[in-house]
This record gives C-alpha cells, structure tokens and sequence, in this order.
C-alpha cells in the first residue's frame, strides 16, 4: 500500500474514532483528547508499522484537526510566515519573507473549512454566514483574519490571514531593517513624547500597524491610552493605563453593531490623553479629526494613501462621507487636527521603507500648506536590493508643543529654526500645498 495512502487512513481512523469518544455532555480538556489520541496512535503504530516521527506527526495532525486550524496550525504557529492566502480548500497561498509560494496541502472537504472558519469567528464573537458573508476577526496570538462566503466569493471560502510577529517589532528592529534612519527615529521619538497628533499612510501591506505599534513605545508611562479598531491588533507595550476598544457586528439576533464613530464618541467620555485609531477608512475621520482638535495631543492613525499629500486628500473624503460641509472647513480641521503625517512604502525588493515625513504647516488661501521634513532618496540597486536614505529635507516650523513639554529638538537646527521661524513669521512658508 502506498505509504501516503496508509497515513491518511491511519490519520482518518483515528480522527473519527477519537471524535466518537469525545463526551459532548461536558467539557472535555484539550489534554484528554491529546491523551485519547495518543493512545490509539499507539495501537495504529504498531499495526501498520509507522515510524517514530510518522506517529508523532500522526498525533499532531489529528489533534490539530479535532481542536486547533487543522493543516492551517502549523502556518499560523510558524515564525517564518507573515500572510496565509486561502482560496477554497486546495489553494492556499503563503507569504515569507516576502515571496508568495502556494503550499501542498490543503482542507479535505469545504465543510472542514467551513467548520475552522466557523471556529475562529466564535471565538471572537462574531458570526459569518451566506447572509453575512463578509467578517473581519483575529486569532489567539492576534493574527488578522478576513473571512469572505458564498454566495460572494465564487470560488469557495476565502481567509487571509496577516500574522504579526509574536513579539511586537520595536524600533531598534526597523532601525536593523533598514526602514528608518537613527536621526528620523530620534526625530519621531521627541515628537510623539510632546504629544504631536500623527498620521500613518501607506499602501497595504506597507506595515502601518507595526509601525504605529513601535512609536508606541515613545508614549509616557503615566498616561491613559485608549486604542479603538475594528478588529485588534495593536500590540501597545508598557502602557498600564491602557483601554482598548474593539467594533461590533450587527447580527441576526438583532444585536446592534458598534461602529468606530460610536467608539470614538463614547472614548472622549472616558478622560483619555490619547487616542489611538488603528486605521481611518470612513467617515469615522470626522470624528476622529474632533477628538485631535478637542484637547487629546498625541493621538494616533493610520490609513492607506499613496503619499503623504495623497493622504490629506483622502481624509477629506473620508470626513466628506460623514458630514456634509464645506471643503474649506474640512481642511482647516485637518491642518488644525493633524500635526505630522509619516508614509510607508514597500518597495520592489519587497523591502518596507519610510518614505516620507511630512510636517502640516497651515491652512492658507484654500490650501493645506505641508513641509517635508524627511524624504527617502533612492540611490541605486544592488544584488535586487534598493539602495537609498531617508534624509532630512528641512526643520521642524512648529515646536510650540516641544517646548511646551520641555523637550529639546535637536540642538544643531534649534538656533537656525528659531532665526528662521522669527524672519519668516509673517511671510508664506516654504513648503507645498495640494
């Protein structure tokens, strides 16, 4: 018998046997049914001659499929692994190190999927179905899961699963990638820690959420943080005062859904220093726009953009789909709201760079004036490696926050920003508008 056929049945027998031994009058550990399926891989073993690691990978695979994500288990526990693509029950797609393979194995039957999809949204409480069929939600290890049905989807279940580091990227690991420059991040640091409100664009997959998770850790301690996302992710370190705030479906039992907007709204109430928003995509912007021009400096977001510029545009929609109101007021809200807007970028090497830090000056004759402080400038490519550095552009203009905290900028521009700010104070800033 070929060996791969003998596995399987092995792999069946046990799986059945050990689900028909499972009391559903109770709740049964996960170590009694490890025990029941270790028993009867011994018994199986030794009937049809498996070798030691076959029967060890025998136990795991069963139980992974009785209580874990099935062949997806191994996927999600993996270090190496950043995105799993599933596209029905034999497509599955894997992301590492930034090349997209597709992997050998796949589900035995579309009900098995169907159960493991059931089982990530329960857990999570939220529910999918073909009168739901769309569903954002997270694993344990706080992994992101899409989720997309019939009669949508067309081509069987889809799941695509963004796995996050299992310990949260700090800033000393971009400043190791290559993403960032020592001085930009020291640039960043003085400037979240005065309480400056920063937006983070990028494209998908640019890294926005690691990136907002590492400028967290320049949050003071003694704060109170509130984080409101749709489904969470953020991985906030060494912050005890921290509330965190996640969106709620609607459902058929006429369970209300809890928007972004409702969040927002209900976290001025709760006497927060900042608010962090994991990503802006709708018309929760004018919302979050209020809480920045209400008193909360140092507030944080993301969104996804194609420059900095391209960013304030897009927010401008985005307010536009909450409220109807003039676009002038719109952009002196955003110039007031928002102080410093930093831009991803993953560029062809699969490489996810800084590509720009942008300061936003003021609102003048209709415009929303900016001044780019950084800008990466790409040098060259070596061994499929782009080459390039993020390099200063020009000071900051406005540091009324950092001396307001008592923070030094840094002290080689502090003379020329002084000089610089007091000649030109009455006259148009160097600086682009859109």
């Amino acid at each position: 018998m070929n060996t791969n056929n003998r596995y399987e049945r092995c792999r069946r027998a046990i799986y059945d046997e050990v689900r028909g031994k499972i009391d559903l009058s109770r709740e049964v550990t996960d170590d009694e049914v490890q025990e029941m399926i270790d028993d009867r891989v011994v018994g199986i073993g030794r009937s049809n001659a498996l070798s030691l690691k076959e029967r060890q990978e025998l136990g795991r695979s069963v139980f992974h499929s009785i209580r874990k994500m099935d062949v997806l288990q191994e996927l999600v526990e993996s270090d190496d692994v950043t995105e799993i693509m599933i596209n029905g029950t034999d497509n599955i797609f894997v992301e590492k190190a930034g090349e997209i393979t597709q992997w050998e194995k796949g589900f035995e039957t579309r009900e098995k999927l169907e159960d493991v999809i059931q089982q990530i949204v329960a857990k999570c409480n939220r529910a999918v179905n073909e009168a739901s069929p769309i569903v954002d939600a997270r694993l344990e290890n706080g992994a992101r899961v899409n989720i997309v049905l019939a009669p949508v989807a067309l081509n069987g279940p889809i799941v695509t699963i963004r796995r996050f580091p299992d310990h949260p990227i700090a800033m000393a690991d971009l400043l190791r990638f290559g993403s960032i420059t020592q001085e930009a991040a020291d640039d960043l640091e003085r400037l979240v820690m005065a309480g400056y409100n920063i937006f983070i664009s990028g494209g998908t997959g640019s890294g926005k959420t690691t990136f907002l998770n590492a400028l967290s850790q320049y949050i003071p301690k003694s704060e109170r943080i509130i984080t409101i996302e749709d489904s969470a992710e953020l991985q906030l370190q060494d912050i005890p005062n921290l509330v965190r705030l996640e969106t709620r479906n609607a459902n058929a039992e006429g369970t209300k859904a809890i928007t972004i907007r409702d969040l927002i709204k209900s976290s001025l109430r709760m006497r927060p220093d900042r608010i962090i928003v994991g990503e802006v995509r709708g018309s929760e912007a004018i919302d979050m726009l209020q809480a920045l021009n209400t008193g909360h400096d140092g507030s944080l977001s993301t969104g996804h953009a194609n420059s900095a510029r391209d960013m304030l545009t897009r927010l401008e929609t985005m307010v536009l789909m909450g409220m109807d109101l003039p676009l002038a007021a719109v952009r002196r809200q955003i110039a007031s709201g928002v102080d410093i807007i930093v831009h991803l970028g993953r560029l062809r090497d699969k490489s996810r760079r800084v590509m720009e830090i942008t300061e936003i000056i003021a609102y003048q004759e209709g415009e929303i004036v900016t001044r780019p402080l950084y800008a990466f400038d790409e040098t060259g490519e070596e061994a499929g490696r782009v080459l390039g550095e993020l390099k200063a552009e020009n000071p900051l203009l406005h540091m009324d926050k950092l001396l307001a905290a008592g923070i030094v900028w840094r002290e080689e521009v502090n003379a020329n920003v002084v000089t610089d700010a007091n000649e030109n104070k009455d006259k148009e800033p160097i600086a682009s508008g859109y």
